[in-house]
């Protein structure tokens, strides 16, 4: 099984010091965040100026992780879908619109994202959620379009902490939204308390783009490394192996000091799902 690693597990590397070291410690692929020493635009669910990061500078840094033998599977975006000032959500749009034109431009197939979320309300307010997911997916379908238009898809992370908290709400999601171009990244830590493996591909793997490898304890808030949770690896490597093989998977929450031995780890788990086949 070839696995990979998110290129933000490396913190204060230039982009040549983050591809060498991923390749070097044994990963094949990478969801591509611009935060790097040496391009620093990336911001967890918030808004980061790309003006500095012209078309030349992106296509130095994917070929960079490809000369390196590295995958780049999709572009990390992860700017707020649920941003409720009108003027900050335009932006926010634009900024997508942006990391879809990269994409294209190098050949990355996705650009990936969560749904974001309002610093203080994150999750299922009751009394607002209906109003919340329309919004959600008013923005989020717009995306769509302009990921149709250049031919990249939009890997949406679904999580039980936002508005689309269970792979089964994801899957209606697709349906709502009607576009070919909406896939799914899955990280099972983000499912595991609303869905257990099987329903995980039950109703997501045709959808999926690609996987984060982490863990979840069911009643955790955050996740954890990958076979510190509760999700049964063995059984989801093999429902892996039936519905999505060759899929990336991609190793989060680790860092330079402990992702060799986090890999390996995984793999060891992956050598037991024949018990599950």
């Amino acid at each position: 099984m070839k696995i990979g690693v998110v290129s933000r597990s490396f913190a204060g590397m230039s982009s040549h010091e983050t591809a060498r070291r991923i390749a070097e410690a044994g990963f094949a692929s990478t969801e591509l965040c611009f935060a790097f020493t040496d391009a620093n635009f990336w911001v967890y669910n918030g808004w980061k100026d790309l003006a500095e990061l012209t078309d030349e500078k992106a296509r130095e840094i994917v070929e960079t992780f490809r000369r390196e033998g590295v995958e780049v599977a999709s572009l990390g975006a992860f700017s707020s879908l649920l941003e409720p000032d009108e003027a900050l959500m335009e932006r926010n749009l634009a900024l997508y619109e942006r990391y879809i034109q990269l994409a294209a431009a190098n050949g990355v197939p996705a650009v990936a994202t969560e749904t974001g979320f309002v610093p203080g309300r994150r999750g299922i307010q009751a009394d607002t959620y209906e109003k919340d997911f329309s919004y959600f997916k008013q923005n989020l379908c717009r995306v769509l379009e302009a990921a149709e238009r250049y031919g990249v898809d939009i890997a949406l992370e679904p999580c039980v902490l936002d508005v689309v908290p269970s792979a089964k709400r994801a899957r209606d999601l697709i349906a709502q939204c009607g576009s070919e171009r909406l896939k799914i990244l899955l990280d099972p830590a983000n499912l595991i308390a609303a869905s257990d493996e099987e329903d995980m591909f039950k109703y997501l793997a045709p959808h999926v783009s690609y996987f984060h490898g982490k863990d979840r304890k069911v009643n955790d808030t955050y996740g954890r490394l990958l076979g510190d949770g509760d999700i049964n690896w063995p059984k989801f490597f093999a429902l892996y192996h039936k519905h999505c093989e060759g899929k990336p998977f991609i190793l989060e929450y680790v860092n330079n000091d402990n992702c060799e031995a986090i890999r390996e780890r995984a793999l060891a788990f992956d050598s037991q799902a024949e018990r599950f086949a």
